[in-house]
C-alpha cells in the first residue's frame, strides 16, 4: 500500500511563511496528480491547490499569489510553500495523492494531516 509522511506545519504570525512537505512511499510507479486540501474548524474541506505528474498546477483563488506547490517526482513528494500567512489560513492541511499506481493497482490516499495556526 501507499503511506504519507507530512511535515512542516505549526504556528506563525501573520505575515509569516511555512513550507509543508509530504512524502508518498510504498512500492510506487506513478502519481497522476499530488495536492493541498485544508479544513477549518467548523467548516468542509476545501482545495487549496494541486499539481499533476507534468506539472500543471490549479489554486484555489484564496491562496494565488501567496502559496506555491511543487512536487519531486523522483522522490513521490509534494511541498507547499505559504508566504503572507493570514489567520483564516489557520487550518488542518492534508496532503492528498490521486490515481497512484503501484504493484496494489491503483488508489488515492489522504494524509493524516498538519495543523496551520496563523496569529494575528
Amino acid at each position: 500500500q501507499v503511506q504519507l509522511v507530512e511535515s512542516g506545519g505549526g504556528l506563525v504570525q501573520a505575515g509569516g511563511s511555512l513550507r509543508l512537505s509530504c512524502a508518498a512511499s510504498g512500492n510506487i510507479f506513478t502519481i497522476d496528480a499530488m495536492g493541498w486540501y485544508r479544513q477549518a474548524p467548523g467548516k468542509q474541506r476545501e482545495l487549496v491547490a494541486t499539481i499533476t505528474s507534468g506539472g500543471s498546477t490549479n489554486y484555489s483563488d484564496s491562496v494565488k499569489g501567496r502559496f506555491t506547490i511543487s512536487r519531486d517526482n523522483a522522490r513521490n513528494s509534494v511541498y507547499l510553500q505559504m508566504n503572507s500567512l493570514k489567520p483564516e489560513d489557520t487550518a488542518v492541511y492534508y496532503c492528498n495523492v490521486d490515481r497512484v499506481r503501484g504493484r496494489f493497482g491503483t488508489l488515492s490516499k489522504w494524509g493524516q494531516g498538519t495543523q496551520v495556526t496563523v496569529s494575528s
